[in-house]
């Protein structure tokens, strides 16, 4: 029996997608010339016995399985390997609890994250992690990369929030993982070890996230620059005078200028680069803080500096920001890099980054979750264009080896994926290296989950 007769013999009708057409639509995810291939198959499953149905069925023919949600990933660790099946975990959409007394939701791995924290605030509670494709991207894609956000230089990324899960495992086993207490260290931490394992150490089929109360109303505190490295010394002084705010963003004039292109926003920025601060402590706390922040800007060289008073004016530039990516791809491809480094050399990185844009003759346009120093530079280039194609990814590698260099990392939440997996070995110890590899070894002894990707075997 074929895998795609045994697929189609262990699940209901309407799971199972064959038509070539169709499936060419998950073949990759949103990272730009990471290589992919056309699947086998695609499977859309609703219950996590499907899942483990699928995960037999490739296991019994040797077939690799690539999972993804709702493909808005930008380092191509959902893209089709040769002989995969896709499962699109897309459908599983049910929030099954929200708990008011413990605190938590009980969620299926297809929930956007911009649904879930709708509900919870209806409630009066609140899911913190929120990356910029919050109004598409699903849990389960948010806790494979570990996701962060904008407000995650104050309450953490996914990571922090993930209590348990249950996971359909390399040996086709469904399993429960991590607790629904407030505490406990019972055993290895298993859940925490699959939030950032994208897919090559479990298929999630359901989370248990944290909650926290409502946040309370935010001041909006805004800075434009004349460079960006000015803006990355604003971010440093923030850092250094010991402020811990909500959010602090990075915006450069090109992207405003896209996004006003593409949304009629009305922006009418006189600046080369925003910072975008918030301060959510209430009270007079709030108001000093917020006025620190000013300070900070201002010291850094902000040729002009306030306090929002216009709230309307305040979220569309927030707004702006979350659809900087989309509406940079409008005008090419867009390679999207993901360095984090540490908050000092933050300015640094940034004139690192200018430089390297000039050197390869590339044009490089720059977002970031600058207050815990995970920049985003997105490299652009002409469609069609080979020479600048190869341009931008030499200069892709070079912003890699800065970020080491400067003591970073070489993804802060988008993944390692297919488009990292150089740096990854570069930036960690070959033992440790070896260590990855056992553990994937241990918990997908038949290589069948999302093989080739995050490292080489």
């Amino acid at each position: 029996m074929s895998l795609v007769d045994q697929l189609s013999n262990s699940l209901p009708a309407d799971r199972l997608v064959v038509d070539p057409d169709v499936i060419a639509s998950y073949q990759h995810d949103e990272a730009e010339w990471a290589p992919f291939t056309m699947p086998v198959a695609v499977v859309r499953p609703r219950t996590a016995e499907e899942v483990q149905a699928v995960v037999r069925a490739c296991l019994a023919h040797g077939a690799p399985v690539v999972t993804r949600g709702a493909g808005t990933g930008l380092s191509g660790g959902a893209n089709a390997t040769e002989g995969c099946v896709v499962l699109a975990l897309d459908g599983m959409d049910a929030i099954k609890e929200i708990d008011l007394l413990e605190r938590y939701a009980v969620v299926e791995p297809g929930v956007v994250n911009d649904h879930l924290r709708a509900a919870v605030a209806e409630q009066g509670l609140w899911y913190p992690p929120d990356p910029a494709s919050a109004p598409w991207s699903t849990i389960g894609g948010n806790v494979a990369t570990n996701a962060g956000g904008l407000c995650c230089v104050k309450y953490g990324v996914t990571r922090d929030y993930v209590m348990g899960m249950q996971v359909v495992t390399g040996t086709g086993e469904l399993v429960r993982l991590g607790r629904k207490t407030a505490k406990g260290v019972a055993g290895y931490d298993l859940a925490g070890l699959m939030v950032g394992s994208e897919g090559t150490l479990g298929i999630i089929t359901e989370v248990t996230l944290k909650l926290r109360p409502l946040q309370d109303p935010q001041r909006t505190v805004a800075g434009y620059f004349d460079s960006i490295v000015d803006a990355g010394r604003a971010v440093a002084a923030v850092a250094a005078a010991g402020l811990t705010p909500s959010a602090l963003e990075l915006i450069d004039k090109q992207c405003l200028i896209a996004v006003d292109a593409w949304k009629n926003m009305g922006l009418s920025v006189e600046a080369n680069v925003v910072l975008l601060g918030r301060i959510d402590d209430p009270g007079l706390i709030g108001d000093q803080e917020a006025e620190k922040m000013l300070s900070c800007f201002d010291e850094a060289g902000a040729t002009w500096s306030a306090v929002s008073t216009d709230q309307e004016e305040a979220d569309a530039l927030f707004a702006a920001r979350r659809l900087a990516y989309p509406a940079m791809e409008r005008l090419g491809p867009v390679l999207t890099e993901d360095v984090c480094v540490p908050k000092k050399h933050v300015p640094e990185m940034l004139s690192r980054i200018e430089q390297i844009g000039l050197r390869y003759e590339t044009t490089i346009a720059n977002i970031a979750h600058a207050g815990d120093g995970n920049l985003h530079p997105l490299l652009i280039t002409p469609h069609d264009d080979l020479p600048a194609r190869a341009r931008a990814q030499a200069a892709f590698a070079e912003i890699i080896d800065a970020a080491l260099e400067l003591g970073g990392t070489v993804t802060g939440e988008h993944g390692v994926g297919l488009l990292k997996m150089d740096g990854l070995v570069q930036e960690l110890d070959p033992v440790v290296l070896d260590m990855h590899r056992a553990v994937k070894k241990a918990l997908d002894p038949h290589g069948i989950l999302n093989p080739g990707k995050v490292f080489a075997s």
